[in-house]
């Protein structure tokens, strides 16, 4: 039986879906895009703050599922600017163990919602 999990300290759903869904042991991260959830405003202008914000609210589904960043498996990037990913992968590496890192793909995208840079979902495991 799937569990829904959800948190005030990462944005509220813009849409019909849920922050994660757990499943026995496996967490299923939505795209979390740069939105800072004390004031429901985005965070613009500098990629790598908008990486840190996503990451943050990443970090608080994934703490209100009592997981943490080592329980991640698979990460899924995409953004809107392909030029800008060594700015993104600066801030994504401070979040992981590079020897036990997740598997990842980064996908340059013609438009993300709220036409955001960046939009990151993950998969944890237990």
């Amino acid at each position: 039986m799937k569990k829904i999990i959800n948190t005030p300290k990462a944005p509220a759903p813009i849409g019909p879906y849920n922050q994660a869904v757990l499943i026995k042991d496996t967490l299923y991260i939505s795209g979390q895009i740069p939105i800072d959830p004390s004031t429901g405003k985005l965070v613009e202008g500098d990629i790598q703050k908008e990486t840190k914000q996503s990451m943050e609210n990443l970090k608080a589904i994934l703490e209100e599922a009592d997981m943490s960043f080592e329980h991640v498996i698979k990460t899924s990037i995409f953004i809107k600017d392909m030029n800008q990913f060594a700015q993104i992968n600066e801030v994504y590496g401070t979040y992981f163990n590079a020897d036990t890192a997740p598997a990842r793909e980064t996908v340059e995208v013609a438009n993300l919602p709220k036409f955001v840079n960046v939009e990151i979902s993950m998969i944890a495991v237990r």
